[in-house]
């Protein structure tokens, strides 16, 4: 199993935005929807700090590699990109 933490530094109404298009949009839900995915959930920190948390969490590589080419995944780095949001991301293999 792979699992992706992906931390979106941003405003609170960055945030708020790119959530609020995502849903529009049915990204997050194509996501979920994807052979070999087993979690896609986006989390607010406690603070109320802009930042946002999404854990993925993938049944192998081959998923994570499929799940790259499909147009909702490009899609949301656009809407990232549109609203100015920076990501890094941290990636952990299991067993």
């Amino acid at each position: 199993m792979i699992v992706l933490n992906v931390t979106y530094k941003c405003t609170p109404e960055q945030r708020d935005a790119f959530l609020k298009k995502l849903n529009e949009e049915g990204l997050a839900a194509a996501c979920r929807a994807e052979e070999g995915n087993l979690k896609y959930d986006y989390y607010l920190p406690e603070n109320g700090s802009g930042e946002l948390l999404l854990v993925e969490k993938w049944r192998d590589a081959e998923a994570l590699r499929l799940h790259a080419g499909f147009p909702h995944f490009k899609r949301i780095g656009e809407v990232r990109s549109e609203l100015g949001i920076e990501a890094t991301i941290e990636k952990f293999i299991t067993e």
